[in-house]
């Protein structure tokens, strides 16, 4: 660092030369973190990320088991804990690693299947909010004159909430579009 608190240090720097071109020239302009913000971040996302986990679990486990709990509309609810469980158990461990590291050490495909995983679990997880609200909405809005929600119905809308969020989601690892914002 020089005298005037100024230095050519960037936030890039411990990036990988394979990875250089993933990195948008916006983030140039940035210092690095200081180490203990990674520390501190990893440690977050560790813990959250396992909280996340057993708790999305439990959901699972006791919607799943329990005969009183197995209605068309919780159907939802265990697909949004089954996504959010997905989201926790790919994105976490890779994310503490990293940060431990300072920067990405898995490489730019692994780093496209993590923006991937990140991608599809979090539609998921949107469209399955969306729906469930609009289940809510019927119930609460037109009462006992709404058309209860079917096993069938709840079936077919996960299925539909999968399919779209796969298309949108692969599509960049075939060339169109990417991960990656660049656009500033």
């Amino acid at each position: 660092m020089s005298a005037y608190g100024v230095s050519n240090q960037t936030v890039v720097d411990k990036v990988p030369q394979e990875m250089m071109h993933l990195v948008d020239p916006h983030w140039f302009q940035f210092p690095p973190m200081n180490p203990l913000w990674h520390g501190l971040l990893g440690f977050t996302i560790g813990v959250l990320g396992f909280i996340s986990m057993v708790g999305n679990g439990m959901v699972i486990y006791i919607f799943s088991s329990t005969k009183n709990l197995k209605t068309p509309s919780n159907l939802l609810v265990v697909n949004l804990a089954f996504s959010d469980f997905l989201m926790m158990f790919t994105m976490s461990p890779a994310m503490v690693i990293n940060c431990y590291y300072e920067t990405w050490v898995f490489g730019p495909f692994a780093c496209e299947l993590y923006g991937c995983a990140g991608s599809l679990f979090g539609c998921i997880s949107i469209w399955t909010m969306t729906m469930i609200a609009f289940d809510r909405y019927n119930v609460i809005v037109k009462g006992i004159a709404a058309e209860p929600m079917t096993k069938k119905g709840a079936l077919l809308r996960i299925l539909f909430i999968w399919f779209a969020a796969l298309s949108w989601t692969l599509a960049p690892l075939f060339g169109w579009n990417r991960y990656l914002n660049m656009k500033y």
